[in-house]
């Protein structure tokens, strides 16, 4: 079974991406993680697996900004929302926390829910399924590859 990372290398070779793989020391969250990349932190699509009611699923919103979690149990009618704990994140996908790149179905087996407000700048970066590798590609690309549900699920920034 090959690593998240090397699927999604495959799968965005595959789907004709262009992007830039970066190696850095491990980061464990969106500011080391920008810092290390040389990126801006609004550049950065942080990855969060919320379990709603029963459903988990994965949510991916700019760095810089707060997951809302009234807007997501609204817009989808969900009674509770939750963030999936360290244990329940390494049963569902096998990463760790701060590793987990923004990619449901074929990366992950989550639904892919994305804050349209990751459009707002020409690039995303993303820890690529391992605390010291991040990928850097065009938004474009993101939004043409990325099969997500688009809803405004962020606040601030």
């Amino acid at each position: 079974m090959p690593s998240v990372l090397d699927a999604l290398r495959h799968f965005l070779a595959s789907s004709g991406v262009v992007f830039t793989e970066k190696d850095h020391e491990p980061t464990f969250t969106s500011e080391q993680s920008a810092r290390a990349r040389g990126e801006a932190l609004e550049i950065g699509a942080k990855a969060l697996v919320i379990k709603t009611d029963d459903s988990y699923r994965l949510f991916v919103l700019p760095a810089n900004r707060k997951v809302d979690s009234a807007s997501i149990r609204r817009q989808l009618g969900a009674k509770k929302a939750r963030f999936a704990d360290a244990a329940e994140l390494l049963q569902l996908t096998g990463l760790v926390p701060g590793s987990v790149p923004p990619f449901g179905h074929p990366i992950l087996p989550l639904e892919l829910v994305a804050d349209p407000k990751l459009g707002d700048h020409e690039k995303i970066a993303f820890n690529a399924g391992s605390l010291t590798t991040s990928i850097i590609m065009a938004f474009a690309d993101y939004q043409r590859v990325c099969g997500a549900r688009w809803l405004a699920i962020s606040q601030g920034g």
